[in-house]
């Protein structure tokens, strides 16, 4: 796994992630990837509310992950053509924002 050992997962600001994808398929590893990454013991202990759903199917579907945050945005990662690195930081860099806006409306309170 490229990706792994590189940077912390952090679930604060998610509220739940859904990886569906078809083992079969060609295409799925880097889908994989970001499951284990995100499905971590460490990542989950960030935020032990978020739910992390692994959907296994046989349908020869593509490999998808559907992030939903806790102020109601979806993030969709389409994994087939993705490298886990690519997943990794386009989810994480909206985590970073998402958490600096909550620190922000938190300062002005």
């Amino acid at each position: 796994m490229a990706a792994s050992g590189k940077a912390t997962v952090v679930l604060k600001a998610v509220k739940k992630i859904t990886v569906q994808f078809c083992p079969f398929e060609s295409n799925v590893r880097s889908t994989r990837e970001f499951l284990v990454m995100v499905g971590s013991e460490k990542a989950r202990s960030t935020n032990i509310n978020c739910e992390v759903i692994p959907l296994v199917k046989h349908d020869k579907s593509a490999p998808v992950v559907d992030i939903t945050y806790l102020d109601g945005d979806k993030l969709v990662l389409k994994g087939a053509n993705l490298t886990s690195s690519e997943m990794l930081n386009a989810f994480q860099s909206l985590c970073t924002d998402k958490d600096l806006q909550a620190k922000a409306a938190a300062a002005k309170k």
